[in-house]
């Protein structure tokens, strides 16, 4: 409340508020008048936006359910100020240092918090809770006491009520201390965001990571990159000893394992001296993909969608297929296992199964392979890589080949 005061008094007509009730008590309706009537007091606009909170750890999910209001109201050209003081920041490294979190745990909130869909500023950030309510009293400010505040089966109530009176009994400069450290801790996440920019730019992308360029970095410089590449787009890093999977069971497991870890909806594997990093749905295709033998009467310049992508029936710059298939049926199936081709421009056939794996393609998207016949003759393969023609008597010169213009899934294996 006192913040919403001075930003009436520091930029009039240029203010917003707005009222999130979690609808968790059966006074914040009435809290929510209260807003309202001091807005209307103070001539400021005023939202009162009543959000959901989903199961789960109650602090968590209220502050989540917060920030997505936040966000739905949010403008493109607008600063999200909040009302965080210095014991807030002293609480959350230390409630962060009990979880056994590192730097950027530590470094706890930012006075101006730039994030993807929201820029933050936390004006009251290095102010104590004393000199707020000093001031607040000052100015007339009439607020609020949320009774949770005292609930000590919340960490942040029971450190606010049981361990920060005994600590700063002992050490009375602790509160400042803390939040002290908190701004040195931002200060090494800034350096180390520098070096994690390089690293990533030298090791991959957000999908992929090469192995050989990862375990050439020191051993902590690959933890990092390892925390920030599984965090993603998610709010929080993973826990050191889910890094710590990721090293011991995908990364350095034998190199024809079939080794995954699953953390957060995503599935990390390795192929090819490469770390992938897929969704559930990429991970899963195999169960869900399924083709049984299907019959095709295929036109010229057509475009036929097959489980590996999307092709273009175009002529061939050399040999292709024969242009008598034009209009009979031709029968596609899906890979089982044990079949040999015979690839147009090489010596003799050999098994499917070896040129799948001479051309990379990844495991989890082999399922996506078909085979094209007629009459128990085989006339090519499609692959998420492409069309793969074979020696048959349809193979002739000038013919036409299936060409890939689109695949369901951009990553179907690294570069031949």
């Amino acid at each position: 409340m006192l913040l919403l005061r001075l930003m009436s008094l520091l930029y009039p007509q240029k203010v917003r508020a707005i009222y999130v009730d979690h609808q968790l008590q059966e006074s914040s309706a009435a809290w929510g008048r209260f807003v309202t009537e001091t807005c209307a007091a103070l001539n400021i606009p005023c939202i009162v936006q009543k959000v959901a909170v989903a199961q789960g750890n109650l602090e968590n999910q209220a502050r989540s359910a917060r920030y997505q209001a936040y966000q739905q109201h949010l403008l493109s050209n607008e600063v999200l100020v909040l009302a965080h003081h210095q014991q807030d920041q002293a609480e959350t490294l230390m409630l962060r240092l009990l979880s056994g979190s590192g730097i950027h745990g530590l470094a706890a909130m930012r006075q101006v918090d730039q994030r993807d869909l929201m820029t933050i500023w936390r004006p009251l950030l290095n102010l104590s809770r004393e000199q707020i309510c000093q001031w607040a009293t000052e100015l007339n400010v009439q607020n609020i006491q949320d009774p949770t505040n005292f609930d000590t089966q919340y960490d942040r109530a029971w450190s606010r009520e049981a361990l920060w009176p005994l600590l700063q009994s002992r050490f009375p400069k602790m509160q400042q201390a803390i939040s002290r450290t908190s701004y040195l801790m931002q200060d090494a996440e800034d350096i180390l965001a520098d070096v994690l920019t390089q690293d990533w730019a030298l090791c991959g992308t957000a999908e992929m990571l090469k192995l050989n360029q990862l375990l050439d970095l020191p051993l902590p410089r690959q933890r990092q990159l390892l925390s920030a590449w599984m965090k993603g787009q998610g709010e929080y890093r993973p826990a050191f000893d889910m890094v710590q999977r990721l090293m011991q069971e995908v990364m350095h497991s034998k190199a024809d394992a079939q080794a995954a870890l699953h953390w957060n909806s995503f599935y990390y594997v390795r192929f090819s001296e490469q770390l992938h990093r897929l969704t559930q749905a990429e991970y899963k295709s195999a169960d869900t993909e399924r083709a049984g033998r299907q019959i095709i009467n295929l036109q010229q310049q057509k475009t036929l969608r097959v489980l590996a992508g999307e092709f273009q029936l175009q002529p061939a710059d050399e040999f292709g297929l024969s242009a008598a298939l034009y209009g009979q049926d031709l029968i596609l199936t899906q890979r089982q296992g044990g079949e040999k081709i015979h690839l147009h421009g090489r010596m003799g056939a050999w098994p499917l199964k070896k040129a799948i794996q001479q051309a990379q393609i990844f495991p989890w998207l082999r399922h996506r392979i078909q085979i094209l016949s007629i009459d128990n003759v085989m006339l090519g393969v499609f692959t998420p890589k492409g069309f793969w023609l074979a020696e048959s008597p349809y193979c002739v010169k000038a013919g036409w080949l299936p060409k890939l213009i689109s695949t369901d899934n951009g990553k179907i294996g690294p570069s031949s």
